[in-house]
């Protein structure tokens, strides 16, 4: 069976956990795994996913976001695939910090999942990230059209290379 299996032996479901704390979500990884970041928008998911030593953040791609099941069996697939341990959702917050309805969306997006997986899924403060993915895009003189193609799973990136520099940073203090 996948090691993301849902399933206990007695062939109940057992759900993901959400973690609010990157030290939480970092306490719940799997060693020597690499963990998925996402970069929810309203019609498509940006993915990133990390290496093995949790230490560089590659954006992927990006998926068409249709109906929550296609999603979720894309992203559950992808972590059978590269064996992943996890998933850090963005977390768009407004620039005050407060908490808005893209917020509840994503948070519902979170519940939805760990529902599916018991893999842990953490959040990640995006604000700005897909502001430097754009700039990052600009400087490095990217098309608009390929910039349009590739700016969620580059945020994605961001995303998650913001959660494992700061794993990192845990791990030497």
């Amino acid at each position: 069976m996948p090691a993301w299996h849902n399933e206990s032996a007695r062939g109940q479901r057992c759900p993901g956990m959400i973690h609010e704390t990157p030290e939480a979500f970092a306490a719940a990884l799997a060693p020597a795994r690499g963990i998925a970041g996402l970069d929810l928008g309203e019609k498509t998911i940006g993915v990133a996913v990390s290496d093995p030593l949790l230490s560089v953040a590659t954006p992927l791609r990006t998926l068409r976001r249709a109906k929550f099941s296609d999603a979720a069996d894309a992203l559950l697939a992808l972590a059978q695939e590269r064996a992943l341990c996890g998933f850090v959702l963005g977390l768009p917050r407004n620039m005050d910090g407060s908490e808005g309805p893209r917020c509840q969306s994503t948070r519902a997006f979170a519940r939805n999942l760990a529902a599916r997986t018991p893999l842990p899924i953490g959040f990640w403060d995006e604000r700005l990230s897909t502001v430097a993915a754009e700039r990052a895009l600009l400087e490095a003189d990217t098309s608009r059209a390929r910039r349009a193609e590739v700016i969620d799973h580059v945020a994605a990136g961001y995303i998650l290379q913001g959660l494992l520099d700061r794993m990192n940073h845990m791990r030497r203090a």
